[in-house]
């Protein structure tokens, strides 16, 4: 994913309203997700720190990580969360012909349904980079998919941004509602190692419940 904003522009929510960018409500639930997983350890250690709080996220997972580690996999979906489709090999859709793209997700969702030990996950999906052509998007709603965007951006995989930075994306950026994107992917960890306890703790600690996207 690249760094296109922090904080969504409302703008943009308009633009493109058939994208799911936030879940409002008045509960101050919020919405944790994690894209680029299974990762071994990595993900281990982030369930670990969701289950200190009984907080509950949704992965949004690559299918040759869920054919490396269907055991990994399948502890997310046992822990109580969510799963979402984020394609097969990480494509990035303005790159890649349509036809492609779609048989990307297809392969991703083959992963998620041969390998789930419940049948009945919802269809989210989430574009690599943050980046789909209108027509990906129009064929993918058709299938059923849900396409979850985000509002608040960690932006934990940068290596150019401090800890300390990253941190501040998420916790000066977020209210009831926001759908927040970590990364459980190597590349994102020595970042993520340090925001998501103390995102975790700052959420607890001000009343937010996190729950999973359905």
């Amino acid at each position: 994913m690249d760094l296109l904003w922090i904080k969504t522009n409302p703008i943009i929510k308009n633009i493109f309203s058939n994208y799911i960018w936030n879940i409002p409500n008045s509960e101050k639930k919020v919405y944790l997700t994690f894209d680029d997983g299974p990762t071994p350890e990595i993900t281990e250690w982030v369930l670990a720190q969701l289950k200190k709080y009984d907080f509950k996220a949704t992965f949004f997972c690559i299918g040759n990580n869920i054919e490396k580690h269907p055991e990994l996999f399948n502890q997310l979906i046992m822990d109580g969360h969510a799963i979402g489709n984020h394609t097969f090999n990480h494509v990035k859709g303005w790159n890649t012909p349509n036809k492609t793209y779609l048989k990307e997700v297809e392969k991703c969702e083959g992963m998620i349904q041969h390998y789930s030990i419940n049948q009945n996950l919802s269809k989210l999906f989430r574009p690599p980079y943050g980046k789909i052509k209108p027509l990906q998007s129009r064929k993918l709603r058709k299938l059923g998919y849900k396409i979850i965007m985000w509002d608040v951006l960690s932006a934990d995989y940068k290596q150019t941004i401090t800890k300390e930075k990253c941190l501040e994306n998420v916790v000066k950026n977020v209210e009831s509602g926001s759908i927040i994107v970590f990364h459980d992917s190597i590349k994102a960890f020595p970042n993520l190692e340090y925001v998501l306890p103390k995102t975790l703790q700052f959420l607890s600690e001000n009343g937010y419940q996190c729950e999973i996207i359905n």
